[in-house]
Order: structure tokens, then C-alpha cells, then sequence
């Protein structure tokens, strides 16, 4: 299997195109014979396409498996003895969820490998921590929805955890307002999804007409845009609101699923999502399933190294994105670089953000 800590020595948006390729073709191959040595239904899957996973010499050509193949099959490649936790997708009452089946190695790996990439984006200093979301979604440490483990995940790069919403979704005013004069003098980080920011927390300030200062904060957000794009708020709208309201000039987007949990897409500077060494990006056409070619819109596939107790190592999600670009963003970072579109037409609401916004329909 990988030799995570001599991955871990690299950094994550180092390798050129030829570097990369060689190395994902290398460690995807292991991971494809490793789930189909350990995964009884992973084997029957690619044996019903004829697929031999010794014959890889690409890893374009790996199968890929739907994202919502997880909410009826349980998918694990470990003994079920050694399965330390279990994270399920969000889903609004009466969807299935996705149950993503890890062991304590996978589990470590994938909090090692979000510092890695995070940390690039924000520093490795952690930082006064505002959560804008309810301290009761991460209550049950062994079965976390995606929320409670992006809140989780992303809570390692702060200090001085605090909630900006009781366990009722309501604005905690006195809460904020007390962090923020404890920490005036120091940069602060926010993190939330998209629509719970949207909702709870720049509506009810306009409500108040609350001008909080967030001037020398920086916002992590991520989920689903849907509801939002229902309002007819895009994202430049967005951030501009934020600015609006509270000062916020610093305001980055994430792109990342509970069945890749780890390996998460960052938005940089010039609002480009960027894939890591740990991770790719491939769009494929509606048609054949091809491959597109960059700037041309397609089905967002998610390819990952991180995934050894269960095999969603190579997914097709049920998003539109377009890839923009690869090794020369003017970031700087190496790697493909792109951008979400939205969901697929027929895609079942499932977003962090958009799950819970089917309540306000």
C-alpha cells in the first residue's frame, strides 16, 4: 500500500503533468488491485466489465463507480472488526445516505493530507476559530453526516473554537461578539457551508442590521450552491453581501464529498478550485463518458489516493465542472485547476448546505 509519509514529505501542488500522471497511474493501480483482492462486490463490479485490474496502464481508464452506488451498496475492503468510523453523506428525510466505512489508518490519513493541502491556503499557524454552524453536529464522534466532519476536519487549524449559532440555528450575537473583542488584534478564521452562512448568518445580521467587524478575517466555506442559485445569488453576489455586511474581503470556496473525505479542492486567489498530488479532476462527456478537453464542460470524475478501507478511490460525482487549466495558474500551484458549474439536472439534492436547505423550500 502507499508510503503516506514519504508522500507527505512533498508539497501538495509541486508535481508538473508528466511527474503526476506517473505517480497517480503507480499508486491508483495498487489501489484498484488492493480493493479488488479485498472487496468481494468491488470484484464482481469490474469482473461484469471485464476490467482487469492488472492491465492498468492509465489511471483514466480505472472504473469509475457513481457516488450514489454508496447509498446502496455497503462498500468496505477492511474487516468490518477494523472499521473505527463511520461517516454518512447528507441527505434530506427520506434519502438514503452514503456510508463511508473507515479504518484508523484511512482516518488519520485523511486528516494528515487536509493540513497538508489547507495549510498552503492559510498558513500552518492555527488561528482564533468562528464556527457558523450549531455545536450539536459533531456530537456522535462515531457516525459523522458530512457536516459535523467538515466542521471537524477543518476545526484542527483553530484555537478558541467558538459557535456562532446555538443548537436551535439561531445567531449567537453575545458569542461573537465577545470572540471578536477577545481576539481584535489577531487574525481570525471562519468556517461554515454555504447555505448556513447564507441563512443563519448574513440574513439574520441584515435583519439586525448588525455591522460586525470581519474585516481581518478570512472565510472557508464549502457545500452545495443550489438553494443559493435558487435565490439567484451567485457567487460573486456572495461575497460581495459578506463584504457588505460584515467587512469579510477574504471569502474561499472548497470542493470536496464525504466519499473523498481528505482530499479537498481549494479555491485560490483567483478563484480557481486546484487538485493536489494526493488527488485529480477528470470531465467526462455526457455522451460516452470520454474525456473532455480542458475549457469544455462535462461530469465531474474525483480520483484519490487516500481511499484504502473502502474503494472510492475513482467516482463519477453528479456535478458539471469545467477544467480550466493545468500547471499554470497564475497562483502558482501545479496541478489541473477548474470550476464547478452546479449539480447534473436529474441529481438528487446532496450537498452539505443544499441537504439542509431543502428544509426552507
Amino acid at each position: 500500500m502507499i508510503k503516506f509519509n514519504t508522500v507527505l514529505e512533498k508539497h501538495p501542488f509541486c508535481m508538473l503533468k508528466q511527474e503526476k500522471t506517473l505517480f497517480l497511474n503507480e499508486t491508483l493501480k495498487q489501489l484498484t488491485l488492493f480493493h479488488y483482492k479485498n472487496c468481494d462486490k468491488y470484484k464482481k463490479i469490474l469482473d461484469s466489465l471485464d476490467f482487469n485490474p492488472n492491465a492498468i496502464d492509465n489511471y483514466y481508464n480505472i472504473p469509475f463507480l457513481p457516488v450514489s452506488l454508496f447509498k446502496e451498496l455497503d462498500l468496505l475492503s477492511v474487516n468490518r472488526n477494523d472499521v473505527f468510523k463511520i461517516m454518512t453523506s447528507s441527505g434530506t428525510t427520506g434519502q438514503a445516505v452514503s456510508k463511508i466505512y473507515l479504518d484508523k489508518t484511512t482516518a488519520v490519513n485523511q486528516q494528515k493530507i487536509l493540513v497538508k493541502i489547507v495549510s498552503d491556503f492559510i498558513g500552518s499557524s492555527r488561528i482564533p476559530m468562528l464556527i457558523i454552524d450549531s455545536p450539536s453536529v459533531i456530537k456522535d464522534r462515531a457516525n459523522f453526516s458530512a457536516r459535523g466532519a467538515g466542521i471537524l476536519g477543518f476545526s484542527i487549524f483553530g484555537t478558541d473554537i467558538t459557535y456562532a449559532l446555538d443548537d436551535n440555528m439561531k445567531i449567537n450575537i453575545s458569542a461573537i461578539e465577545n470572540f471578536l473583542e477577545k481576539h481584535k488584534t489577531k487574525q481570525i478564521l471562519l468556517f461554515g457551508f454555504t447555505f448556513m452562512i447564507w441563512q443563519h448568518f448574513y440574513k439574520e445580521l441584515k435583519k439586525l442590521n448588525n455591522k460586525i467587524d470581519f474585516s481581518r478575517s478570512m472565510l472557508i466555506h464549502g457545500g452545495g450552491w443550489k438553494k443559493l442559485i435558487n435565490e439567484s445569488v451567485s457567487r460573486k453576489e456572495f461575497k460581495k453581501a459578506l463584504k457588505d455586511i460584515c467587512g469579510l474581503t477574504k471569502v474561499y470556496d472548497y470542493y470536496g464529498m464525504v466519499e473523498q473525505t481528505g482530499c479537498v479542492y481549494m479555491e485560490c486567489e483567483y478563484e480557481h478550485l486546484h487538485s493536489s498530488i494526493f488527488s485529480d479532476v477528470i470531465t467526462r462527456r455526457y455522451n460516452d463518458f470520454s474525456s473532455c478537453n480542458i475549457g469544455e464542460k462535462g461530469i465531474v470524475q474525483v480520483v484519490s489516493i487516500l481511499p484504502q478501507s473502502y474503494p472510492g478511490h475513482s467516482l463519477l460525482t453528479e456535478d458539471e465542472g469545467i477544467i480550466l487549466g493545468e500547471d499554470d495558474c497564475p497562483c502558482g500551484r501545479k496541478g489541473k485547476y477548474f470550476q464547478i458549474l452546479g449539480r447534473l439536472g436529474n441529481a438528487e439534492i446532496r450537498g452539505c448546505s443544499d441537504t439542509y436547505a431543502a428544509k426552507f423550500r
